[in-house]
């Protein structure tokens, strides 16, 4: 009994199980107003809104472990997408699945700009994703002509992969999102780089007595962060299928933000799980999916993943004042 109460105990404590306990609570709710909630239908209309904040999600997390964040890359997205799209456009013999490269290489390039100026200049992270968000845009723009790449040039074969695949139907957009949260769960956890990010994130002062890099360390979580939003930016593509410079990756960053904190990583660094992001996305991908439902208009859906944000934050720094009284009484003892 005593042992089944400290497992219990265990898996309550553990944020993933809140936000597994809030996603449920927000199923129930929702179906009881309007039953067709819980429909297959419904149900395929989430895994599709999930994949790209998964995607992205995963790089940003990796960024706000290391105590950093990046505000960018959304605008990441768009840039990678455009350049993907017009490649289709301009270089019709250019095999399709190309455009993966030529997307995930531009957002990695954008990444690692925001990484070294970040360590370079010593500036924070916040102020200097801020600035890249609005010059990556701009960029777009120019290079771009302020065109949209038309449903006609994106390759049949990319937008196939966003409606179905051999196994059972399932669209190959949300195996790829799968894979890559496997690949980062793999990384955080069962490697030595990914500790270090954790360990930069919980002591940045201490890191470097520890032996670990920095520096080369945030380039690298700044670089994954942005080839994971060009590896976004292409999917963006194939699940819409076109490019518009004005609206793709607009805003998108404080949606992926918002997943990730809700899925219990810390803004302050050091903390945070790949399945608890996960959860996060889902949860926001249902949220997304039940305001029409629900006929709550679209224009709240900002607000509330405002709200999201702010009480993750409250939450999360309740979590940690009480680790340090429990800590401090634990020391006085």
């Amino acid at each position: 009994m005593n042992s089944l109460t400290a497992a219990l105990r265990f898996i309550l404590l553990r944020r993933e199980a809140g936000i597994a306990v809030m996603l449920v609570l927000f199923s129930l709710v929702v179906s009881a107003i309007e039953p067709r909630f819980l429909s297959l239908d419904t149900l395929r209309i989430v895994m599709l809104a999930v994949p790209l904040i998964l995607i992205a999600g995963m790089g940003q997390m990796m960024v706000l472990l290391a105590r950093h964040v990046d505000l960018s890359i959304g605008s990441i997205l768009g840039f990678s997408a455009i350049v993907a799209g017009m490649a289709f456009r301009d270089l019709p013999e250019m095999p399709w699945w190309f455009g993966f490269f030529i997307a995930t290489f531009v957002g990695a390039a954008l990444g690692l700009v925001n990484g070294a100026v970040v360590t370079l200049f010593r500036l924070p992270s916040i102020i200097v994703t801020l600035g890249t968000l609005s010059l990556y845009r701009g960029v777009l723009f120019l290079i771009s002509d302020a065109r949209q790449v038309d449903p006609q040039y994106i390759p049949r074969p990319l937008i196939e992969m966003s409606q179905t695949s051999p196994i059972f139907g399932i669209p190959w957009i949300i195996f790829i999102a799968l894979t890559i949260a496997l690949i980062s769960y793999v990384f955080l956890d069962h490697t030595r780089l990914g500790r270090q990010i954790y360990a930069i994130g919980s002591n940045p002062v201490a890191a470097p007595l520890r032996g670990i890099s920095v520096v080369p360390v945030t380039l690298l979580v700044f670089t994954l962060s942005g080839a994971l939003a060009g590896l976004a930016g292409v999917l963006y593509a194939s699940r819409f299928g076109y490019v518009n410079p004005s609206i793709t990756g607009v805003g998108f960053e404080f949606t992926v933000i918002a997943a990730v904190v809700v899925g219990g990583v810390s803004i302050n660094g050091g903390v945070g799980t790949v399945l608890g992001t996960v959860l996060g996305v889902i949860f926001l991908g249902a949220v997304s999916v039940a305001l029409p439902i629900l006929g709550v208009s679209a224009f709240w859906r900002d607000a509330i993943y405002g709200a999201v944000i702010i009480i993750a934050l409250l939450i999360d720094r309740s979590v940690r004042e009480s680790g340090i009284r429990s800590a401090t009484l634990e020391a006085r003892a």
